[in-house]
């Protein structure tokens, strides 16, 4: 009688935890508009701030090492952080969760924008949204300046940041490169003491 007491508490929870996960992401996928980069700083606001599903810093982690793989990095965020949180089911839900909006809604202003293409609101109504997500992604680009100023020192990120800006956006590196090229760095054995700076 107790195990079974114990496996419906079991059961309940970890639907609870599913709906959670649903919840989360399927606001994601409902409101990120502009793509995945625009909706990272949804995910954000879920994963950390709402649900504390993790830290600041692992946020940040699995952000750059999603940026190094290949496909979109809404994918790949949901799939990890549902995974983290209740394994493959867990995955799953998060993937479907933040995938079906987007096709829905796809499927609906598709034959909204066929129908009415030559209407004026039509043709500024996504134009409305960038604004919003622009200062969304600039929050989200100051709280990382700010935590890698307080782990690195200011002058480190400054240079940091500056060199990234160079490298990226002048010469046209992928960031997966720079990224890759700091993980290297860091694990390079220093002469001095045998160990990662």
């Amino acid at each position: 009688m107790v195990g079974n007491k114990e496996r419906k508490s079991a059961e309940a929870s970890s639907l609870k935890v599913n709906a959670n996960i649903f919840a989360a992401f399927f606001r994601i996928g409902l409101l990120g508009f502009g793509g995945g980069p625009s909706a990272i700083p949804l995910f954000h606001i879920e994963a950390v701030k709402k649900y504390k599903w993790m830290t600041d810093d692992e946020f940040g982690d699995t952000l750059a090492l999603a940026n190094t793989m290949p496909g979109p990095i809404a994918t790949k965020m949901a799939g990890y952080i549902g995974y983290r949180i209740n394994g493959v089911i867990g995955c799953l839900v998060a993937l479907f969760a933040s995938v079906m909006p987007t096709v829905l809604m796809m499927i609906l202003l598709l034959g909204i924008l066929q129908k009415y293409k030559g209407v004026e609101w039509v043709n500024s109504m996504s134009q409305a949204v960038v604004p919003v997500v622009g200062v969304m992604l600039a929050v989200l680009t100051w709280d990382f300046l700010k935590k890698s100023g307080q782990s690195l020192g200011w002058l480190r990120a400054i240079i940091l940041t500056v060199l990234a800006v160079i490298l990226m956006e002048v010469l046209s590196i992928h960031p997966a490169f720079l990224i890759v090229a700091l993980l290297i760095f860091v694990f390079i054995p220093s002469k001095k003491g045998g160990e990662a700076p």
